[in-house]
């Protein structure tokens, strides 16, 4: 018989990382929609239901099921001093054998942006890849005009790595992304490349 994997809690110097739970909806519908026009140049076409109960019952039992399989790790950011809900972060795509890699994914609610948080968040989680879940590379991509994401990756140790053309749909067209990666023994040095 197997066994379901533990709960996973990653506690960072302001915040932590959890997974969603039913009663995240109200809150996580209030920040999505307060931040509506922050978020939806940067995101994927949202559903028709994506603030109803349904579809947020969906996105908890993607999210726990994903961590089952050992295939991603969906967590929710929240605030240590007050539980507020800030956003959520990846990490998907977890690759075995060879690659030893995930792709990491973020957002971040428009009245917590370039306060630290996400900073905070990142370098927990790439630490927890690294050491907990043994993962030697973490990917992340970023379209080419989004400043801040781009920064941010390379605060927090991502270093350039190319371009990927028609890489995902954003708001309802394929984009080109920029590529970053981070390494568990990165060597590189910083580069200004891209």
């Amino acid at each position: 018989m197997f066994k379901r994997r533990p709960k996973v809690i990653i506690e960072a110097e302001h915040v932590t990382l959890r997974m969603p739970v039913m009663g995240d909806h109200l809150p996580w519908v209030h920040l999505r929609q307060d931040g509506e026009d922050f978020l939806k140049p940067w995101e994927p076409v949202w559903s028709p239901d994506h603030f109803s109960r349904r579809a947020f019952s969906n996105r908890v039992f993607w999210a726990r099921k994903t961590y089952e399989s050992g295939k991603g790790l969906p967590l929710f950011i929240i605030r240590r001093e007050d539980q507020a809900l800030l956003g959520a972060i990846t990490l998907d795509n977890i690759r075995r054998g060879p690659a030893m890699a995930g792709t990491l994914g973020y957002w971040i609610g428009s009245d917590y942006a370039r306060s630290g948080y996400m900073t905070d968040a990142i370098e927990a989680l790439v630490y927890y890849a690294f050491h907990q879940l043994d993962l030697s590379r973490i990917e992340a991509a970023t379209l080419p005009e989004n400043a801040a994401s781009r920064g941010l990756l390379e605060k927090t140790g991502f270093k350039y790595e190319g371009v990927a053309q028609s890489y995902l749909q954003i708001a309802g067209r394929w984009r080109t992304h920029v590529l970053y990666a981070n390494l568990r023994s990165d060597r590189r040095g910083k580069t200004d490349a891209g």
